[in-house]
């Protein structure tokens, strides 16, 4: 292998080495880098495993060094051309992600990038390459997650933006000496739910089954004010759980004129033993009830979910005793981020 014969002349290291110490492109400071060596003599294949690059991209570097000087370490890609991922493009591709391929004509309901390039070849007539698709996708913030299922609510949009517009406005103008609370029930189970963990290459993680399915149910109460709870446990998620909640809440709120629940269309909510409940606590207790498949309007829904994520999900107890110890651990810890006064617990 033949030596890249380069003289420079003591001037021009000097300038060229205080270039690259002041520089902060490290694609520039790399090229100067290989015209330095090379002025030492350096073969090709030296400079090249010393730096990390290929060889033929350091005999480049040096002959447009020789041909123009310093304008020959220069970044050259403005030259290219106008930017195929300009403003225009990224705001298409934000709002082709938004949706689904059916949208488009295609039959796949998920995207990949290679369909996304295609389908932005046909909007915009712009070809990009799959790898700067993966660029562009980065630039727009979009990431692969996995989608969230939903039930459609059967009301129409007038009808459900009513009752949760209602709902709203009796908690912004709710009386002196009234509290109002969200309520929902939530299922625990011994085998565990599987979800995502971080794992070493190579590697997969084992989640141990106990195999005999075991359950225990929750039915919580969170201040809509405060996020103070009251929770009650249960071995059947049926009206007398329900009811049981009722009567901690009572318990806990033994000075409020009325306690205003709202909460879902579950069966056992309307159930003729909870009405009779309802009834004998003299009109103190009254139930709010959501227009159907709105978990999102039931602030409490979070607290489950966060109570899956921290403790039910990927578990490893072999028992139901231990798993509930876990759970109402993380409870209490809710409870004293919280400032929470009381936990109701009922077995």
């Amino acid at each position: 292998m033949k030596k890249i014969v380069l003289c420079l002349p003591k001037r021009v290291k000097m300038e060229l080495r205080r270039w690259r110490r002041w520089t902060k492109d490290k694609g520039l400071a790399l090229r100067i880098q290989i015209v330095l060596h090379a002025a030492k003599g350096r073969e090709s294949r030296t400079i090249a495993e010393a730096l990390g690059c290929h060889r033929s991209w350091v005999s480049r570097v040096v002959q447009r060094f020789r041909e123009e000087g310093r304008a020959g370490v220069l970044d050259r890609r403005e030259d290219n051309g106008q930017a195929k991922l300009n403003e225009e493009y990224l705001g298409q591709l934000h709002d082709v992600v938004s949706r689904g391929p059916p949208d488009y004509g295609h039959r796949r309901p998920t995207w990949t990038r290679e369909l996304l390039v295609e389908v932005m070849t046909d909007l915009t007539g712009i070809r990009i390459h799959v790898g700067t698709m993966s660029r562009a996708l980065k630039a727009i913030g979009a990431r692969r997650g996995r989608p969230r299922p939903v039930v459609r609510c059967p009301w129409s949009q007038a009808a459900r933006n009513k009752r949760i517009r209602a709902l709203r406005q009796r908690l912004a103008n709710l009386p002196p000496g009234e509290v109002a609370v969200y309520q929902d029930e939530v299922d625990i189970h011994l085998n565990p739910k599987i979800g995502l963990d971080w794992m070493n290459r190579g590697q997969q993680k084992e989640v141990v089954t106990p195999g005999q399915n075991q359950k225990r149910y929750l039915a919580g109460a969170m201040n809509a004010r405060t996020g103070e709870l009251t929770v009650v446990e249960g071995t059947r998620k049926n009206s007398a759980l329900f009811i049981d909640l009722l009567k901690a809440l009572r318990a806990d709120y033994p000075t409020a004129r009325r306690i205003h629940v709202i909460l879902d269309n579950f069966r056992i909510h309307s159930s003729q033993i909870s009405q009779m409940a309802l009834a004998a606590f003299g009109g103190r207790i009254v139930l709010h009830f959501l227009p159907p498949y709105c978990p999102n309007e039931n602030k409490i829904e979070r607290l489950w979910q966060d109570l899956h994520s921290e403790v039910t999900r990927n578990h490893r107890c072999s028992t139901m005793d231990d798993l509930m110890q876990n759970v109402w651990h993380f409870i209490q810890g809710k409870a004293r981020r919280h400032r929470t006064r009381t936990i109701s617990v009922a077995a």
